[in-house]
């Protein structure tokens, strides 16, 4: 069920009788379900449409363990009419009690297929075209990782930068958790996965809106407001700072910072969709409800002052907690 303290599931009154109701559909957003967590369970199961026609975004983080990935992801495709998921880190994570050992590339594989079985749409897969009310948009899921080069304040090299991490015990689990295997680094599978994927944007048509959602903030400056800003590093990356201006891009929608909010770089709007963890949720509440819509979009419109000049100031809040 939905906290008390919450409005509707998605920060709109629901139908009548809480069922699906017939037209056109909403292109809804959420990430970090962290499903695995006794207390983010309820929160799942709440998650309804309030279309027969509504898609969702998934974008990553919704447990560790392909069954539990399995029973969210199976949930929602059940009850939404297309839902689209991309991998965060804890996807990739390969813990000790986790009956499936796969690591790396293997594992991403296999959960690629888990998705295909259950109809979702995943990076692998072509760009679904959502039929919006002023023509379609592409939904395009991305998986990119990071490379370390959103470095830790004062620092000039991955080396560096992850030094400052361990002395101060701000550190990813994905350090010991997270196995890039074949490839050497999980830099070297980022900027594989960086290229390829730009390269699938670059043949997109460009006519054809696109909606960027990963897992990963495409752009630095959202890291800026986590109280421990040497958690940037795991992040993202600088390869894609450009990807909201080269591309005909009307929004993009991450997670991974467990600081949800909308913000505007060079007149996009980037959502951060989170739900994370229950000592996040429970202070801050859900206050724009546990699903984002992101089209149609019904906010406001970008700031002058942030057109293409970047967010303005945000209070500082913990994040890196991913």
């Amino acid at each position: 069920m939905t906290p008390p303290s919450d409005p509707a599931p998605h920060g709109a009154p629901a139908p009548g009788d809480g069922s699906p109701q017939p037209g056109r559909g909403r292109l809804l957003a959420v990430s970090d379900l962290h499903a695995a967590v006794s207390d983010n369970r309820p929160i799942v199961e709440s998650l309804q449409p309030t279309s027969d026609a509504d898609w969702l975004i998934v974008a990553g983080d919704v447990a560790e363990r392909p069954e539990d990935i399995r029973w969210a992801l199976g949930l929602l495709a059940e009850r939404f009419a297309h839902v689209i998921w991309t991998p965060g880190n804890h996807e990739l994570w390969t813990v000790s009690k986790d009956p499936v050992q796969l690591r790396g590339q293997a594992r991403y594989d296999h959960l690629v297929e888990l998705c295909r079985e259950l109809g979702v749409t995943t990076p692998e897969d072509p760009f679904p075209l959502w039929p919006g009310p002023d023509g379609p948009v592409a939904i395009a899921p991305l998986f990119l990782l990071y490379d370390y080069t959103f470095r830790a304040p004062g620092t000039h090299t991955k080396e560096e930068s992850l030094a400052v991490a361990h002395e101060s015990g701000i550190v990813c689990n994905d350090e010991y958790l997270l196995h890039p295997a074949p490839y050497p680094t999980r830099e070297d599978w980022c900027r594989a996965r960086v290229a390829e994927t730009g390269r699938r944007l670059a043949e997109h048509d460009p006519q054809i809106p696109l909606v960027l959602a990963g897992h990963w903030p495409l752009v630095r400056e959202p890291t800026s407001v986590m109280w421990y800003p040497e958690f940037a590093q795991w992040c993202g990356t600088e390869l894609t700072a450009d990807w909201h201006r080269r591309f005909n891009v009307t929004a993009v929608v991450y997670g991974h910072l467990h600081i949800p909010r909308t913000t505007w770089y060079d007149g996009v709007r980037f959502e951060e969709v989170s739900i994370g963890y229950p000592r996040e949720w429970r202070e801050r509440g859900h206050p724009r409800g546990l699903l984002r819509q992101i089209l149609p979009y019904e906010g406001e419109p970008a700031p002058p002052e942030q057109a293409g000049a970047g967010p303005s100031a945000q209070p500082r809040t913990p994040g890196g907690t991913a």
